[in-house]
């Protein structure tokens, strides 16, 4: 089978030829057809990520495809099943073997495509709004690289619980992305000063923020008192100051989130929330917006679309076109 492994960090990684796996005891075979590209993966190229697997080893986070065979003691995944894995790495190759405790069946309605790209991102953000940050109905949830893959299903996220919500992104095209998503309210980053145009619209009761930098330290200091501030990630490639001195005086509350993390000392977190997304996607409450697919032998296009923040919403990378 046909692997995009990271040999040695900082290189572009290759495409090699491996051996297929064969799953263990608890284990399935996944044919895959696609996988969600993630900014993860763009640092584990780097070797900067929090997890550094051993060298070589294959990228991709979270996958999407066909159940091939179970090994002892599966059941209920019957060679064809449809299947979503997150966390489970590995995913850029065209076979995959994986816990089939950690397998998410697929709805009807959505394509592999959809599936792929559905778990780390709406996870992440569904996490964060109702497990960290308790987001209510009548808030206002201000979300920062809004139009990128995590933030643009906080901006869908955030309408689906009842919250106003606020999209800061670059540029028209992304902002019009944002409205469709659900977005009450636009704020273009390039060309407005995000604190003041927040503080306008009354402030913020939430900020989702993947961004950091100089655009954390302005949303900060649009904060209501009593708000809460996720800290998703740092796209901009800077951790920001928090000054103390704000968060004491109008008493907010700044929250980490690594949803990963959850898998390992609160998985039943992830599964919890996996299992209310894929409800609403079945539902057609959720639509995954899958802006580029891209074939496992172009990958390093894909990483180019989130290193230079070409994507409006989320990049998959497919295997032999099968992400129907």
């Amino acid at each position: 089978m046909r692997a995009l492994q990271v040999t040695e960090h900082g290189r572009p990684p290759e495409l090699r030829t491996l051996a297929r796996p064969e799953p263990g005891e608890g284990q399935i075979l996944v044919r895959i057809g696609a996988c969600g590209v993630n900014f993860a993966d763009l640092l584990m190229i780097e070797g900067t990520y929090q997890e550094k697997p051993p060298l070589p080893f294959t990228l991709g986070l979270e996958v999407a495809g066909e159940v091939v065979a179970a090994g002892p003691g599966v059941e209920g995944f019957a060679p064809g099943t449809r299947v979503a894995v997150a966390g489970g790495g590995a995913g850029m190759a065209e076979y995959g073997v994986y816990q089939a405790a950690q397998a998410v069946r697929i709805p009807d309605s959505l394509g592999l495509a959809e599936a792929a790209a559905f778990q780390v991102a709406y996870g992440t953000s569904h996490v964060a709004l109702d497990h960290r940050a308790h987001l209510q109905p009548g808030e206002t949830l201000l979300v920062l690289g809004a139009a990128g893959g995590v933030g643009l299903t906080a901006v869908e996220l955030g309408h689906l619980m009842g919250a106003r919500v606020i999209a800061c992104a670059r540029g028209a095209d992304r902002l019009e992305a944002c409205r469709q998503a659900g977005a009450d309210h636009l704020i273009d980053s390039e060309n407005e000063d995000i604190r003041e145009a927040v503080k306008a619209l009354g402030g913020a009761d939430v900020v989702y923020d993947p961004v950091g930098g100089d655009q954390f330290t302005a949303a900060l200091r649009a904060c209501k008192p009593e708000a809460r501030m996720l800290v998703i990630g740092f796209a901009s490639g800077t951790v920001p100051p928090i000054p103390a001195n704000i968060l004491l005086v109008k008493n907010i509350s700044v929250l980490g989130l690594y949803w990963g993390a959850y898998r390992s000392f609160r998985p039943e977190v992830v599964r919890d929330s996996l299992a209310q997304l894929f409800d609403w996607a079945a539902s057609g409450r959720l639509n995954p917006h899958v802006s580029h697919a891209v074939p496992l032998e172009r990958a390093e296009e894909a990483f180019d679309l989130l290193r230079k923040r070409k994507a409006t919403g989320k990049v998959v990378v497919t295997m032999d076109g099968a992400a129907d």
